[in-house]
């Protein structure tokens, strides 16, 4: 059955004092740089850890008897940050409310507020749950049942926030409750290929996440393949991905080795003249093609929150590598929200998924009617370019061009 998330709404986190952001299946966030693409992916990587540790603690009493759960900033694997305090937007994590009594005014808390919104994929409606379109113009019996489960964060020093349900009402005695659908959702993110390195020891799972957390994939990139290799039904997946890599590049993956006696992991290919390479002599786009593989593949069902995958690759391996995407999407349950500055991509995402822009408040780009028409005549990058400048001039040649510099 596979998630779908369709919603995020986020206040006070980084960037923003509120956003709503319109998710689909793919998605590609497109913007200028620091506009908020990759805050919005660690929003739901913050909203994804605050649910766990919840649960972990808080699920044997009701929502309104129990108090926040800590959660130490060390625990922000998909965020690192210096304090827990980079976390608010500004910085600002309390303010001077109105006055409790003569003379005296109190200090109010800035909350962090995250809710989501989603549905299973397939799922019937049932009585008195509400409905949502997942686009505009879906006939009734397309709907979907909508669920929401929002979190709020409360500062507590430097190195650690509280966690719990969004309060319904201010004053905290109802909160909104945890969907039990909502444990389903896995969410995973994961930065661009960082350049591999010469020897790669063999990591614990945890070990792993903090590295890839930390945006350090070229430590890890070999300890993914060979948790893909030792998995339930390794050998036919690892050949599956090795497929891959042969089709997109020409050559053959080796199976992934534990050295025990160095503690390392080795991973060679054959080039076509059966020369036996280490993986540090490929291109850096197969590494960030192999990255991406095997990280779809350890994490299927999941929410996969993607910062520039197509970092490292020329223009035929960025379409390539969105096929991939959506291909991944569509037969493994996994919903892939992309984060790009890549015009191939945002082509693709225009044809094939959703694009949200980061331009102003974040809103979803409309494909129908006359702009539809209009992106074949003038192609969805310059549309997106308009969008962010509010005008695009065409001339008809260079010198045009020169006598308009020289007029400013």
């Amino acid at each position: 059955m596979g998630l779908m998330l369709t919603k995020l709404t986020v206040r006070n986190f980084k960037r923003w004092e509120e956003a709503e952001i319109e998710l689909g299946n793919p998605v590609v966030f497109v913007g200028p740089n620091d506009s908020g693409k990759t805050s919005a992916l660690q929003a739901l990587a913050l909203w994804n850890l605050g649910l766990r540790r919840w649960m972990e603690r808080r699920s044997e009493t009701a929502p309104e008897k129990r108090p926040g759960v800590t959660v130490g900033r060390r625990d922000l694997v998909a965020l690192p940050v210096p304090s827990a305090r980079q976390l608010w937007r500004e910085l600002v994590v309390r303010r001077r409310g109105s006055p409790a009594e003569a003379g005296t005014q109190r200090t109010e808390n800035i909350r962090i507020d995250i809710i989501v919104e989603g549905h299973e994929r397939g799922e019937i409606p049932e009585e008195g749950r509400e409905l949502v379109p997942l686009d505009a113009g879906v006939k009734e019996s397309q709907k979907k049942p909508r669920r929401k489960c929002g979190l709020e964060f409360d500062f507590a020093n430097p190195e650690s926030f509280y966690c719990r349900p969004l309060r319904s009402v201010e004053d905290g005695s109802s909160r909104m409750p945890i969907p039990t659908a909502a444990l389903g959702y896995q969410v995973v993110l994961l930065g661009p290929m960082s350049g591999l390195v010469a020897n790669e020891r063999r990591l614990e799972k945890g070990a792993i996440d903090v590295l890839l957390g930390e945006g350090r994939t070229a430590e890890v990139l070999r300890n993914l393949c060979y948790e893909v290799s030792v998995s339930d039904d390794g050998h036919d997946r690892w050949r599956r991905l090795a497929e891959h890599i042969e089709r997109l590049f020409g050559v053959r993956l080796d199976d992934p080795l534990h050295i025990r006696e160095r503690g390392e992991i080795e991973l060679t290919y054959r080039t076509p003249e059966n020369s036996r390479l280490d993986l540090t002599a490929s291109g850096r786009g197969m590494q960030q093609t192999l990255l991406l593989l095997a990280f779809l593949d350890l994490n299927p069902g999941s929410v996969v929150l993607l910062d520039e995958p197509d970092a490292h690759m020329e223009i035929l391996r960025q379409r390539q590598v969105f096929e991939l995407l959506s291909e991944a999407a569509a037969t493994n349950g996994t919903q892939v929200i992309v984060a790009s500055h890549s015009e191939v991509i945002l082509g693709e995402a225009a044809e094939r998924g959703d694009v949200v822009a980061f331009v102003g408040s974040p809103h979803r780009l409309n494909q129908r009617g006359q702009v539809v028409k209009a992106l074949g005549e003038i192609g969805f990058d310059q549309y997106y370019q308009a969008e962010s400048t509010g005008l695009v001039l065409y001339l008809e040649g260079s010198t045009d061009l020169a006598i308009l510099r020289s007029f400013a």
